[in-house]
């Protein structure tokens, strides 16, 4: 009787405080993977009170709905399984049927354009299109939501990986997640969310970016134009700006020239994708704490535009990971792109550029954070796009990391890392980790390695792999004190890596302070 009173209260739109249709988070629903290894999180909202139970793979558990109507079970550990399955949920009469579930290993995918940029857009697409036939391989896409307030509830829906589905996956996911499945044999569930040209602080929930000055500054300016913001004011500055654009292209027109781009309308400063934690807020909190392995990262050029952004970008990235290992209650393994080869060719023996200290940024998180790494793609860039088409190559390297570090498997995980230097004689030695077989020069003589004495002025050097070490000389620089090695925004001929092929990250072994911009 009660539920039928409900019923008609909801019809007729009157309302009833305390009374919530049975529903889930917006992950779980049909398609879907699971994290095997663990007690898997299952969580949605029902009439506070009430009693829920959850059921999957013969494994059921019941929980009441606390005040707020938010209920919660942890399924026991799994084991890998291809098999769709039906997870199910009931409370009283309402009943939730999730299908063709699988169980195997789930990545989150976060970041920019290039963690965005699709299969669809890599290089020989129409040759991944045919050879993409992994149902065991699901990616879901999360919907974009910058939010100043936490959100539970986001959009997206999951997809199963065809032919035919292909082309909207995540492309370094996927090749990632490819590696992965044919490896490991198990299904691989992608979690991505991620947006074109936002900063890292927008992903970072907001108390954690207090302790960063330059941040809260940056979050200042937004605030001081949202002061002034209104929506008629928009609205009138929009229709002026809209009648000068279309004078502007009459005018082209009749020349026989192409006029400017249509005016854009200007959002609220605070819904805006880079206002710091909106998208943390929106896109990663609805996914907490749902079961995943680790997380995949490919962003940075945002946070490029200035080398004490770039500099800061160590701290920052570090807090990110921090942040979202304690939301997920696990030290779960991160793995980021370190931003690649972009813009003119080096000409210079070293540029002081920011994509050259965010590098740095990525090499020291690498080394210094715990169960992190780095794929190193200084060697698959464009000089004219900032959105490489070889993901495959960055789908392998972040996949390889995985395999080495999470999955233990004896495989090398990257290139050479630079690890240390001593001076002897009129020569620097530079000492490696992640040697694999060995040091090699690839195609030749090593290049792009520079040399600078107390007067800090780098000189082109000559380098010379000796055993597991490179050592680095120049007739200019009698009394040597550090070496930099593929220090520009786009180090052409850069070719020192290891056997197995992986290319070692840019490195500097000096402190020494940014003399660009």
């Amino acid at each position: 009787m009660m539920r039928r009173l409900f019923l008609i209260l909801a019809i007729l739109g009157i309302g009833c405080s305390g009374f919530a249709e049975l529903k889930l988070a917006t992950v779980f629903t049909d398609g879907m993977v699971l994290q095997r290894d663990q007690k898997v999180p299952v969580w949605g909202w029902a009439e506070p009170g009430a009693e829920v139970t959850v059921a999957f793979a013969g494994n059921e558990t019941t929980v009441k709905a606390d005040a707020t109507g938010k209920f919660m079970v942890r399924l026991k550990k799994m084991q890998a399984s291809a098999k769709p399955q039906l997870l199910v949920v009931k409370s009283g009469a309402d009943r939730i049927e999730v299908k063709n579930v699988l169980v195997g290993e789930v990545w989150l995918c976060s970041g920019q354009s290039n963690m965005a940029f699709t299969v669809g857009r890599s290089k020989d697409f129409e040759k991944e299109k045919a050879a993409a036939n992994f149902p065991e391989i699901r990616m879901f896409l999360t919907a974009r939501q910058p939010s100043t307030e936490l959100k539970d509830i986001c959009t997206g829906s999951w997809s199963v990986c065809s032919p035919e589905t292909v082309g909207s996956f995540t492309a370094a996911g996927y090749f990632f997640a490819r590696e992965i499945h044919n490896t490991l044999g198990v299904p691989v569930g992608l979690l991505h969310s991620s947006w074109g040209g936002t900063c890292i602080e927008a992903w970072s929930p907001m108390e954690s970016l207090e302790a960063y000055p330059s941040v809260m500054e940056y979050k200042a300016g937004y605030d001081r134009k949202a002061a002034t913001f209104t929506e008629e004011g928009e609205k009138k500055r929009y229709a002026e700006a809209l009648k000068k654009w279309e004078a502007q292209v009459a005018k082209a027109k009749a020349n026989g020239k192409k006029g400017p781009k249509r005016p854009a309308k200007r959002i609220h400063p605070h819904l805006d994708q880079n206002y710091p934690a909106n998208l943390y807020n929106g896109m990663i909190h609805p996914h907490i704490p749902y079961g995943i392995r680790g997380a995949l990262w490919y962003q940075g050029e945002r946070n490029a535009k200035t080398s004490a952004g770039a500099l800061l970008y160590r701290e920052l990235l570090e807090n990110l990971v921090t942040q979202w290992r304690a939301d997920w209650n696990s030290d779960f393994p991160f793995y980021a792109v370190q931003l690649v080869n972009y813009r003119k060719e080096q000409v210079a023996p070293v540029e002081d550029t920011a994509w050259a200290f965010i590098r740095d940024s990525f090499l020291k998180f690498h080394k210094e954070v715990p169960n992190v790494g780095i794929a190193v793609g200084i060697d698959v860039g464009e000089a004219k796009d900032i959105h490489p088409k070889n993901k495959q190559a960055i789908g392998y390297r972040l996949a390889q990391q995985a395999l080495a570090k999470t999955y233990g498997k004896d495989v090398v995980a990257g290139g050479p890392i630079y690890t240390g230097m001593k001076k002897k004689g009129g020569a620097i030695v530079i000492r490696f980790d992640d040697l694999g077989s060995g040091l090699m020069a690839k195609g030749g003589a090593l290049k792009t390695f520079a040399i600078a004495g107390a007067d800090k002025k780098f000189v082109t050097a000559d380098a010379v792999i000796e055993g597991n070490t490179v050592v680095v000389r120049a007739a200019d620089v009698a009394d040597p004190v550090a070496v930099r090695y593929a220090w520009a925004d786009n180090p052409v001929g850069c070719n020192l890596c290891n056997k197995e092929g992986f290319p070692a990250s840019p490195f500097r072994t000096d402190d020494w302070a940014s003399t660009g911009e």
